[in-house]
């Protein structure tokens, strides 16, 4: 994060450049985003680093929350921006300005473009191999800023070739409109991240992973929760075993789900497990155990878990 910082300001001046060299409307959108790369990369430094400190007396559960703060306030400076040239672009449009050195214009885009797209790739790739939210925001803004500069290539090389002066306006109204529509998506994930919004994607993956590893041992599994801190995962279910497992053979089985989760997520999850004895006959309809000495009723069929059932805070039934 600290080198995309140093990154970010090059980049800012690069572009900058380019609007005083070219007077373009277009260009500036590029600008003026840079800047909020920069702003927003320090926020996102600072929240990196906060998010990663240990738990404490006071933050039992870790400094992650940080993390959707510091994307809020980026998507939020984003959509500013987006908003600053949309207006900006209308009044040139409507009292248009002249447009100098095109080529140098076009050139410099491209290759911040080109910077861009590249430091985006490479927080994306990061950001998801540590679960850090403020890493995957940055990223993809990056990602943007590299479309935007694209389609600003096209836009740009239009202008140069037809010497419509207009068309530099229309196409900032455009890229504004779109820079807009990504701070507000930015905007949008940190809401659900401090609201604790269901994210049914990762849930989906979890559930996927155990019913292919699934022990017969593990009568169902309901009432799971995921709740996101910053790159931390906490997970809570209840696990239904057999009603005559003792402490040591239950604790045993935890850990075995414990540890499946892990493989899958990586070392950021914490699992707390709510044990339920299975009830018969009811639970031996779908109960897959073949070694089972009390079953009292015949084994119907299995219950494949979705994100449905194990959503539900009841034990699954046939």
């Amino acid at each position: 994060m600290a080198l995309m910082l140093v990154l970010a300001l090059i980049l800012l001046s690069v572009k900058f450049g380019a609007f005083f060299l070219t007077n373009s409307n277009a260009i500036l959108t590029d600008a003026l985003e840079s800047i909020i790369n920069f702003v927003t990369g320090g926020v996102a430094l600072y929240s990196v680093y906060l998010a990663a400190k240990p738990k404490d007396k006071d933050h039992p559960y870790g400094h992650g929350k940080i993390e959707f703060i510091s994307s809020g306030l980026e998507g939020s400076l984003i959509t500013l921006a987006g908003l600053a040239i949309i207006v900006k672009s209308v009044y040139n449009l409507l009292y248009p300005q002249p447009i100098h050195a095109m080529d140098v214009g076009i050139f410099l885009t491209l290759v911040t473009g080109l910077v861009n797209y590249l430091a985006g790739r490479y927080l994306i790739k990061r950001g998801t191999q540590h679960h850090s939210l403020t890493i995957i925001a940055n990223g993809k803004h990056l990602l943007s800023d590299a479309y935007s500069s694209l389609g600003l290539v096209i836009g740009l090389g239009c202008i140069y070739f037809t010497n419509i002066l207009w068309l530099d306006s229309v196409v900032a109204i455009i890229f504004g409109s779109i820079i807009t529509y990504t701070g507000y998506g930015i905007v949008r994930n940190s809401i659900s991240g401090v609201m604790d919004e269901a994210d049914h994607e990762l849930m989906e993956r979890i559930i996927v992973v155990l019913n292919q590893r699934r022990r017969e041992n593990w009568i169902d599994l309901h009432n799971m929760r995921v709740i996101k801190y910053g790159s931390q995962l906490h997970i809570d279910c209840h696990l239904t075993l057999p009603w005559y497992f003792n402490l040591q053979e239950a604790h045993k089985e935890v850990e075995m789900l414990q540890d499946m989760i892990s493989e899958e997520m990586g070392d950021v999850v914490e699992l707390f497990v709510h044990l339920d004895p299975c009830l018969p006959p009811a639970s031996c309809r779908l109960c897959t155990k073949s070694d089972c000495h009390v079953r009292e009723h015949a084994f119907v069929g299995r219950v494949e878990w979705t994100l449905s059932n194990v959503s539900e805070n009841e034990k699954h039934a046939l």
